[in-house]
C-alpha cells in the first residue's frame, strides 16, 4: 500500500491496515514524498512493514519525468516481499505499471478536480501531464475507489468514463475519551492548501467571541503559506494530540471548498461535537440533517452558525448527538468489508485479463 506522510492518506492507510490485519492480511507500506516523522514511522511499524521509496508524490513533482521510476520501484518491492496485490493511493502511481498482480487505485483527491473546484478553471498547461498520467493509472487499474459519490462524480466529469469505479466511504478508528465539552471551536486541516479555505475561517474568527482553534500546518511542502491573524493557530501536531482537542471541542468546523471526504468532520462527529460545515456536495451527501451548513465564500455565514451554536447549548448538544449517530454509518468494519469486496473484484478482473491477454 502506497502512503505519504503529508496529508490524510497516512491516517487512512494506518486505519485500513489495522482492520486488514484482523483478516490476516499483512501490509507493506511503501512511502513516497517527504519522509515521515519519527512518530509516524513508529506507528506504521507497529502495524506492518514500512519502506520509503526515493520518488516524489505527483502533486509535488515539478515535471513528469521524476515519476518514471515509480513502476520499477513498485515491481521490485512486489518481488522482494512476495506481494499479492497493490493498493495505490494515487492513481498516477499505476501508470506504466507492468506487473502481473491485481492493482487497486484510490483517488482521495486530485489536482485536476482541485483546480476545477477551487480555482474554477481548467488545469494550467504546465500541469496537463497530471491529467494524462492519472488517466493512464485509471485505465491500468483493476479497481478504482473514491471516498464519496460526490468525488466519484467529479472524477467522471473531469476524466470521462472510469471503469470499475466504486465508492467506499472512509471511516475512523477514533474512540473519543469521556471528557467534558469546552467552549471553543476546532478546525483541522492542511491550511496552506487553498482548498481547505483557511482564510475564510480566519476572517470568521474575527466575528466570533468564542475562540476558534486551527490545528494543522500553515506551511506547505512547496513553499505554500497562509497567515492566520484572528484564529489561534495550533500548528501541526501528532494525531493523538489533535484527537484530544477534538474530544473537548463543543463545535468542529470545516470550511473546505474542496473535500472528497473530510476526515476531520467525521472525527468531530464521533466525538459528539456540533458540526459547522461548508455547503459543498460532499458534506451535504454525508452530513445533511446532522450539521449546520455555511456559505464557503462568506466568513459572516460561518460566524453566524458558530455564534448561534455557542449561544444555544441545547441546540449544540442536540446537533452533536445527531452527528455522532450519523458517524456510526462510517464504521471501520463497514469500510473494511467494502474494501475486501473491491479487492475480490480486482482479483477477478486481473484474472480475466490474464486469461484473455
Amino acid at each position: 500500500m502506497t502512503v505519504d506522510a503529508v496529508g490524510g492518506v497516512w491516517r487512512y492507510a494506518m486505519d485500513i491496515a489495522r482492520a486488514l490485519r484482523q483478516c490476516d492480511i499483512q501490509t507493506i507500506f511503501a512511502g513516497l514524498g517527504p519522509e515521515p516523522s519519527p512518530e509516524q514511522s513508529r506507528e506504521a511499524r507497529e502495524i506492518g512493514t514500512l519502506t520509503w521509496l526515493n520518488a516524489p508524490l505527483d502533486w509535488t513533482a515539478e515535471c513528469e519525468d521524476r515519476l518514471d521510476v515509480i513502476p520499477g520501484l513498485l515491481a521490485r518491492l512486489a518481488d522482494e516481499y512476495s506481494i499479492d496485490m497493490l493498493h495505490l493511493n494515487l492513481p498516477s502511481q499505476a501508470a506504466g505499471l507492468d506487473i502481473d498482480l491485481p492493482v487497486v487505485v484510490v483517488s482521495h483527491s486530485c489536482v485536476i478536480t482541485w483546480f476545477n473546484i477551487v480555482r474554477g478553471c481548467e488545469l494550467p498547461e504546465a500541469w496537463l501531464w497530471q491529467e494524462r498520467r492519472n488517466r493512464r493509472g485509471f485505465d491500468r487499474a483493476d479497481a478504482v475507489m473514491a471516498p464519496s459519490r460526490s468525488h466519484a462524480d467529479a472524477l467522471r466529469r473531469t476524466y470521462g468514463m472510469i471503469a470499475n469505479l466504486d465508492v467506499v466511504y472512509n471511516s475512523t478508528r477514533f474512540e473519543p475519551p469521556s471528557v467534558e465539552k469546552e467552549d471553543f471551536v476546532l478546525a483541522v486541516g492542511r491550511w496552506w492548501d487553498d482548498g481547505k479555505n483557511g482564510a475564510v475561517l480566519d476572517e470568521a474568527a474575527s466575528l466570533c467571541p468564542t475562540r476558534v482553534l486551527m490545528a494543522g500546518p500553515a506551511e506547505g511542502p512547496a513553499g505554500q503559506h497562509i497567515a492566520i491573524s484572528h484564529a489561534v493557530l495550533l500548528g501541526e501536531m501528532p494525531h493523538q494530540q489533535v484527537t484530544m482537542f477534538m474530544a473537548r471541542a463543543g463545535i468542529v468546523v470545516s470550511p473546505s471548498v474542496y473535500e472528497p471526504f473530510g476526515l476531520a468532520a467525521l472525527e468531530g462527529a464521533r466525538a459528539g461535537a456540533a458540526l459547522v460545515l461548508a455547503d459543498i456536495p460532499t458534506y451535504r451527501e454525508l452530513w445533511n440533517g446532522a450539521a449546520l451548513f455555511a456559505d464557503p465564500h462568506d466568513p459572516r455565514s460561518f460566524a453566524d452558525a458558530i455564534n448561534r451554536l455557542s449561544a444555544d447549548g441545547t441546540m449544540r448538544t442536540a446537533l452533536g448527538a445527531l452527528a455522532q449517530m450519523r458517524s456510526r454509518e462510517f464504521a471501520a468494519d463497514v469500510q473494511c468489508l467494502s474494501l475486501l469486496n473491491v479487492y475480490a473484484n480486482a482479483m477477478q478482473h486481473a484474472g480475466k485479463n490474464a486469461v484473455t491477454g
